[in-house]
């Protein structure tokens, strides 16, 4: 077995990148690496620890017991390193280089990528934002994994480890085609639910902000259907019937850009906020902390919808 004293770190770094990627390429890839030299550092790895560590199989790597085993502590080890690092490092926005990995509901990227980019391409501008589908069933899991810096979406309270800071405060309104029935007139409950429901949910969900209210109130809806991204929405109502309620900003901007009709939601339930999530390591990291600022600063900027209850 390998002694301590005498492991070279960056055999570590290459260890940790093909047991997350289990491909060789692809970690060569991730290191900024050639394949050759992270062959030629597994094999160090292999002789040092005595173990065959990767076995190839089709499509990749497969990790051995002793790699499996392994796997954990030197990511937790590594990723502490790298933090320490960033903590203590100076940050200058202007000349920084740095990766900012985010993970972003569809609805968060939609409203606040835009203007969060033109800052960074201003104050930032060789600085790469890179985002992940982030929703209340991955959100977490991204942040432990390492694989997002921050989270940003309609979220659950999160664990201690975690610090939570409300953004957005969301109102809803109704969106149909123009002469749909419900264009015009009052929009009571009965009126709302004889028609079939357009619900966006990535993460394939039946189950909308709407359902519980709408139950509890007698008019439960009809799904008509589920769609995982926005953009099949509008020629979707266009086509169609179905009524959909959703952010009031995405259904303002969608009337504007499509031609649909925008109406008020008749069900009476608390309005929720995007909210951004991060674990406390990040605290002291300046860079982080700089993101931070600026999405507060974005989202402050976009602001409530006016006539719209927060």
């Amino acid at each position: 077995m390998a002694d301590l004293q005498t492991l070279d770190l960056n055999l570590l770094r290459v260890f940790d990148a093909v047991a997350r990627e289990r491909h060789v390429t692809r970690a060569a890839e991730k290191l900024n690496l050639s394949q050759p030299a992270v062959s030629n550092a597994l094999s160090r790895l292999r002789h040092a620890l005595n173990d065959e560590l990767f076995l190839r199989r089709p499509g990749g790597v497969e990790p051995t017991a002793l790699a499996l085993s392994l796997a954990g502590p030197v990511a937790e080890v590594l990723d502490r390193l790298r933090d320490t690092l960033a903590t203590h490092a100076p940050f200058d926005p202007a000349t920084s280089d740095r990766i900012f990995t985010v993970g972003f509901s569809e609805y968060a990227e939609s409203v606040l990528a835009p203007p969060l980019l033109e800052v960074m391409a201003k104050q930032a501008p060789q600085a790469l934002l890179a985002v992940s589908h982030a929703d209340r069933t991955n959100a977490l899991d991204l942040l432990e994994r390492g694989e997002a810096e921050l989270a940003v979406g309609v979220l659950p309270e999160p664990p201690a480890l975690f610090t939570r800071v409300r953004l957005l405060p969301e109102g809803f309104l109704t969106l149909v085609r123009a002469g749909h029935p419900l264009a015009e007139g009052p929009m009571t409950l009965e009126r709302f639910v004889a028609f079939p429901h357009l619900l966006h949910s990535p993460n394939g969900s039946r189950d909308g902000a709407l359902d519980g209210p709408l139950t509890e109130a007698g008019f439960p809806r009809r799904l008509g259907a589920v769609v995982a991204h926005l953009g099949a929405v509008p020629e979707i109502l266009a086509r169609t019937d179905m009524v959909m309620t959703l952010s009031a900003r995405l259904a303002l901007r969608l009337s504007e850009t499509h031609g649909l009709v925008v109406r008020p939601c008749p069900v009476p339930f608390r309005h929720t906020r995007l909210s951004l999530i991060f674990h406390r390591r990040f605290e002291a990291d300046p860079g982080h902390a700089w993101l931070r600022r600026t999405l507060l600063a974005v989202a402050r900027e976009v602001g409530p919808v006016p006539g719209v209850g927060a």
